[in-house]
């Protein structure tokens, strides 16, 4: 009896397995996540309603780790940093520290160390008219508009440093003004 038990049992075992075919997968529910439609970019497709295959974000969407910047890029923008801005973050040694190691990055090669407008590149005369400090008008919000926005020859650097980092910058840079001014 056991002998027949077990002769069911690999009989009904080999029954299954020849009945697999493993050149073919078994039935899919979702076949498009086997075989994915390739879009060309800017293809025209009937899967979309606008009937290209590439989509635009939606209006409003932010980026990931992106902090929006609701100052206008205007001279009354500017303006308006330069009187209201103030820096949400602390002025400790940590931050002017960090300020000052950005600034050596980003900074110096224009306006060097200390601000006077000295940096390498106006020594070569690649950029004239490099400010310095001393002579500015600037806050802390006059300068955080600055790096977000650029001004004059000066890009933007929005894209390098995110938000805390500009603040940390813009504070160094205040602390190199009072000190070119003692």
């Amino acid at each position: 009896m056991k002998i027949l038990v077990k002769a069911i049992a690999v009989v009904g075992i080999l029954a299954m397995v020849s009945c697999n075919e493993s050149s073919t997968p078994n039935y899919q529910f979702f076949p498009n996540m086997y075989q994915s439609v390739g879009y060309e970019t800017y293809s025209e497709s009937a899967a979309f309603n606008n009937g290209v295959a590439a989509q635009l974000p939606v209006d409003g969407t932010i980026k990931r780790g992106w902090m929006p910047y609701e100052v206008a890029n205007t001279a009354e923008g500017k303006i308006f940093a330069k009187d209201s801005l103030v820096s949400p973050i602390k002025s400790t040694e940590k931050n002017l520290a960090t300020g000052k190691e950005l600034f050596g990055i980003y900074c110096t090669v224009c306006h060097g160390k200390k601000g006077k407008g000295d940096g390498g590149l106006v020594k070569s005369e690649k950029f004239l008219g490099v400010p310095n400090y001393k002579d500015r008008d600037i806050t802390t919000g006059s300068v955080y508009h600055t790096i977000y926005y650029g001004l004059n020859s000066m890009g933007s650097h929005a894209g390098q440093l995110n938000e805390n980092e500009r603040w940390q910058v813009a504070m160094y840079v205040s602390k190199l003004k009072a000190d070119l001014t003692k």
